[in-house]
């Protein structure tokens, strides 16, 4: 019964995680058909059309592009950093103990891809990219373990999630040190001085929605004129986000008991309309129940649809559209550097630093998980879809002839990766030779 409650939020984040996969996928299809098709001009201009506000005296528009890329990728870090903060503070990454096992394959997944990268790379003006390779897409990996249903273990799917999460720290990271313009130091420090009062609010434990709402769009507004990614300030905000409830379990149930007697004691039989007495004690419960809930865990829960089912799929379609046909510009060798570094880096990668931490004794592995499966998940970490688009046009944002290079080699690195992930899982099962045998 312990296990069925505490697992349960989890199944629940792979079940949305697996269906924005398969959303994520329908929706870069028709991109990539309605770029390629007789609407394809309709397609690019769509996406640089100037939206905004224009005034007199204040002028502030961007391509829709960069609404979806700067504006609602933010909102979609915010939510990466929502659950960063709860595992860091409660869950899957809360010790050492747990964090070790996803942190090494992390740490493996990222700098083998990279150095790889580096060494494969022979033209100067593709350095750059070497980002890309890096990250793991957490919807589209877990939309192919779902498709496996229970030939794959829960504890999998954890490590699978976990590795994703740190994997997207280090992208953020990366982001923020890498891939940033020049900065405006007096901009970066009126951001820096609101994140501070948000959190010392946080630390006091006082949250108000609108109050955040209006720091948010100020310290986005901040971050975007300032040189640093305004994505960045997504991360940022949520890690203010409290994460303690207002009120304990015991003095909630307590409430609701009360609560319930009055709203019994006032009850009108026959009637299908609440009295004044209990249209009262009706808002009292939603004012308790508000108070029971963290505001973290209530953000996440209701970002969570809309991230899965709108932000991604809009990113995707905006993002995913290349133009494939012989009048377009097309660098091999960067494409055929990210597909390796994407296929193997991530599956040799991953793989090699797991075997080498499990032989010397640093990490410990769940006996349910086998060898060929990690193996597979490895080769899973190689779809790289939403994180590597969205580094590759800051990477190549100066260079926009290599972007479109670098869009078809995620796609094609990412599909390679997915069918020998699937493959190599689908032909495991649980029986397989475990690490720990």
């Amino acid at each position: 019964m312990i296990k069925k409650v505490f697992l349960t939020p989890f199944q629940k984040f792979v079940k949305i995680q697996s269906l924005s996969g398969i959303l994520l996928l329908l929706t870069t299809i028709i991109a990539l058909v309605w770029a390629n098709s007789s609407f394809g001009n309709i397609y690019r201009e769509l996406w640089q059309y100037d939206i905004g506000i224009v005034t007199d005296s204040f002028e502030f528009k961007k391509p829709l592009i960069l609404w979806i890329n700067d504006g609602l990728m933010a909102v979609f870090f915010f939510l990466i950093g929502l659950e960063i903060k709860r595992e860091l503070m409660i869950g899957e990454l809360n010790s050492m103990k747990k964090i070790a096992f996803p942190l090494v394959g992390a740490l493996g997944g990222m700098l083998v891809p990279v150095v790889l990268f580096l060494v494969l790379n022979q033209n100067p003006e593709t350095t750059k990219g070497w980002g890309i390779p890096m990250a793991t897409d957490i919807a589209f990996s877990l939309a192919v373990l779902n498709v496996l249903g229970k030939r794959v273990p829960l504890s999998l799917k954890i490590f699978l999630t976990a590795f994703a999460i740190v994997d997207d720290i280090g992208a953020v990271l990366v982001i923020a040190l890498f891939y940033s313009g020049t900065i405006n130091i007096s901009m970066l420090f009126i951001a820096i001085c609101m994140l501070a009062v948000l959190y010392l609010f946080s630390f006091k434990g006082f949250y108000s929605k609108y109050v955040f709402f209006f720091f948010g769009t100020v310290i986005w507004f901040l971050f975007l004129n300032s040189g640093i990614h305004p994505t960045v300030a997504g991360i940022l905000m949520a890690f203010s986000v409290p994460i303690r409830q207002k009120i304990d379990t015991t003095t909630f149930l307590e409430q609701l008991e009360n609560v319930y007697k009055d709203i019994k004691n006032t009850s009108i039989l026959q009637k299908p309309i609440l009295s004044k007495e209990q249209i009262i004690l009706v808002d009292d419960l939603e004012d308790w129940a508000s108070q029971f809930q963290s505001p973290l865990q209530r953000l996440e829960h209701d970002l969570h649809g809309w991230v899965a089912y709108f932000i991604i799929p809009i990113f995707a379609l905006a993002n995913a559209g290349v133009l494939i046909d012989s009048s377009a510009y097309l660098d091999t060798a960067l494409v055929t550097n990210i597909i390796i570094c994407l296929v193997l880096g991530k599956g040799i990668g991953i793989t090699s630093i797991v075997l080498l931490a499990k032989k010397i004794k640093l990490i410990a592995i769940p006996s349910d998980i086998g060898v060929k499966q990690i193996i597979g998940v490895s080769f899973l970490a190689g779809i790289g879809f939403t994180m590597a688009i969205f580094i590759a046009s800051l990477a190549f944002a100066s260079t926009p002839e290599f972007i479109d290079s670098a869009k078809i080699g995620i796609l094609i690195g990412s599909f390679i990766s997915a069918i020998i992930g699937y493959l190599i899982l689908r032909i495991s099962s649980n029986k397989t030779e475990s690490f720990n045998d």
